[in-house]
Protein backbone atom coordinates (compact mmCIF):
# COMPACT_ATOMS: atom_id res chain seq x y z
CA UNK A 1 0.00 0.00 0.00
CA UNK A 2 1.38 3.41 -0.96
CA UNK A 3 0.30 6.94 -0.08
CA UNK A 4 0.84 9.18 -3.10
CA UNK A 5 0.53 12.98 -3.25
CA UNK A 6 -0.60 14.32 -6.60
CA UNK A 7 -0.23 18.02 -7.41
CA UNK A 8 -2.39 18.99 -10.41
CA UNK A 9 -2.54 22.27 -12.29
CA UNK A 10 -5.86 22.50 -14.12
CA UNK A 11 -7.74 25.14 -16.09
CA UNK A 12 -10.08 26.63 -13.49
CA UNK A 13 -13.20 26.49 -15.66
CA UNK A 14 -12.73 22.78 -16.47
CA UNK A 15 -11.69 21.77 -12.96
CA UNK A 16 -15.08 20.39 -11.92
CA UNK A 17 -15.49 18.11 -14.92
CA UNK A 18 -11.97 16.72 -14.61
CA UNK A 19 -12.18 16.21 -10.84
CA UNK A 20 -15.52 14.39 -11.11
CA UNK A 21 -13.89 11.87 -13.46
CA UNK A 22 -10.96 11.42 -11.07
CA UNK A 23 -13.21 10.97 -8.04
CA UNK A 24 -15.36 8.42 -9.87
CA UNK A 25 -12.22 6.40 -10.68
CA UNK A 26 -10.46 6.72 -7.30
CA UNK A 27 -13.51 6.84 -5.03
CA UNK A 28 -12.82 6.05 -1.38
CA UNK A 29 -9.05 5.92 -1.81
CA UNK A 30 -8.74 9.73 -1.54
CA UNK A 31 -7.35 10.64 1.88
CA UNK A 32 -7.03 14.43 1.61
CA UNK A 33 -7.66 17.09 -1.01
CA UNK A 34 -6.79 20.81 -1.10
CA UNK A 35 -8.00 23.39 -3.61
CA UNK A 36 -5.98 26.53 -4.31
CA UNK A 37 -7.41 29.59 -6.11
CA UNK A 38 -6.51 30.24 -9.74
CA UNK A 39 -3.57 32.38 -10.75
CA UNK A 40 -4.01 35.38 -13.11
CA UNK A 41 -3.79 33.07 -16.15
CA UNK A 42 -6.74 30.95 -14.93
CA UNK A 43 -4.84 27.85 -13.81
CA UNK A 44 -5.90 26.43 -10.44
CA UNK A 45 -3.95 23.99 -8.29
CA UNK A 46 -5.35 20.88 -6.61
CA UNK A 47 -3.33 18.72 -4.20
CA UNK A 48 -4.61 15.27 -3.44
CA UNK A 49 -3.37 12.41 -1.25
CA UNK A 50 -4.51 8.98 -2.29
CA UNK A 51 -3.97 5.49 -0.95
CA UNK A 52 -3.18 2.96 -3.68
CA UNK A 53 -1.69 -0.48 -4.18
CA UNK A 54 0.35 0.48 -7.24
CA UNK A 55 1.13 4.16 -7.81
CA UNK A 56 2.24 3.63 -11.41
CA UNK A 57 -1.18 2.39 -12.54
CA UNK A 58 -2.86 5.48 -11.07
CA UNK A 59 -0.31 7.74 -12.77
CA UNK A 60 -0.98 6.20 -16.18
CA UNK A 61 -4.72 6.63 -15.63
CA UNK A 62 -4.24 10.30 -14.64
CA UNK A 63 -2.20 10.94 -17.80
CA UNK A 64 -5.19 9.76 -19.80
CA UNK A 65 -7.69 11.90 -17.84
CA UNK A 66 -5.64 15.12 -17.58
CA UNK A 67 -5.19 16.03 -21.21
CA UNK A 68 -5.57 19.77 -20.53
CA UNK A 69 -3.51 19.97 -17.36
CA UNK A 70 -0.20 19.11 -15.75
CA UNK A 71 0.50 17.05 -12.68
CA UNK A 72 3.36 15.82 -10.56
CA UNK A 73 3.41 13.09 -7.95
CA UNK A 74 5.42 12.08 -4.96
CA UNK A 75 5.25 8.82 -2.99
CA UNK A 76 4.91 9.78 0.68
CA UNK A 77 5.02 6.33 2.28
CA UNK A 78 5.01 2.66 1.51
CA UNK A 79 3.61 -0.07 3.73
Amino acid sequence: MQIVEIDMKLPYKERGAILSKIVSKLGGRIRDIHFHPPDPTGIGEVRMEIEVENGRSVISELKRLLKGGRFSFMILSEA
